[in-house]
């Protein structure tokens, strides 16, 4: 690909992946089993499972900003195990009409680019350069995070261990809770004895199921992390969305807390 290309721009811009990755190693997230559908059901859902490991394994799943596009917003989640890129995987991508196509032929290529590269620095799709430009973005927004999380993990280290292994980083998937509209499932992230972060594996989808969980879960997210439980308010116009992401996230803060 020609230096002039735009994602091409776009990934010089974010050059500080490479030596990044190597503070991934100081991550210590256990992850444990979960699932998610890709948005509009164009890319290809997550695994059953995220790797498994203990502590000194350095695994954890992180998600990048949402990036917008032309055509729709792109979103990209990683699985880092052992300072790698294992798993990456689009969570929001551009949908209906053409767009369909070309996010089913463009975003497993550029899943197995990211894994491939273990950074940001790839190629753009053929015929998707919007998409491939929103995906680069994300990526690495995402592989930010997870440098910054290696950071504040490392810095924290000596802390946890003296703290006990409950005190740590863990990364838990709750149970997935069926609703009248579809079966909603929450991941928790509990550093230190608080939630720091939520992510909604599944949320009702379809019709206006679209639009009410587009509206709902980031609402819910932001409950969660700030009330740190699941103790928080049913969002209007989402109540059975609502009632299965708290019995979700209840579920969630119980694995953490055994």
């Amino acid at each position: 690909m020609r230096k002039s290309h735009p994602v091409r721009r776009a990934v010089l811009s974010g050059a500080a992946t490479v030596s990044g990755i190597v503070l991934l190693l100081s991550l210590k997230p256990a992850s444990d089993p979960g699932s998610a559908s890709a948005a509009g059901g164009a890319v290809p859902p997550v695994a059953a499972q995220s790797p498994q490991g203990g502590r000194g394994a350095g695994a954890g799943t992180v998600t990048g900003d949402a990036a917008s596009t032309q055509y729709g917003p792109v979103q990209v989640r990683l699985t880092v195990s052992d300072g790698k890129i294992t798993r990456a995987e689009a969570v929001q991508a551009p949908k209906g009409g053409q767009s369909d196509r070309v996010t089913a032929d463009a975003v497993p290529k550029l899943n197995q680019a990211a894994v491939a590269a273990g950074s940001a620095d790839i190629d753009a799709v053929s015929g998707a350069t919007y998409t491939s430009a929103g995906y680069v973005k994300s990526l690495q927004s995402a592989l930010d995070k997870a440098v910054a999380a290696a950071g504040s993990n490392a810095g924290a280290g000596a802390a946890e261990e003296g703290a006990g292994a409950g005190q740590g980083t863990q990364v838990l998937t709750g149970d997935a809770a069926q609703t009248q509209y579809g079966p909603v499932q929450v991941r928790v992230t509990v550093n230190g004895g608080k939630i720091t972060a939520v992510e909604t594996l599944q949320a009702p989808k379809g019709g206006r199921s679209d639009q009410v969980t587009a509206d709902a879960v980031p609402k819910l997210d932001r409950a969660a992390v700030a009330a740190g439980s699941a103790d928080i308010d049913a969002v209007s116009g989402a109540t059975y969305t609502s009632a299965g992401y708290k019995q979700s996230l209840q579920s969630a803060l119980d694995r953490a807390g055994g």
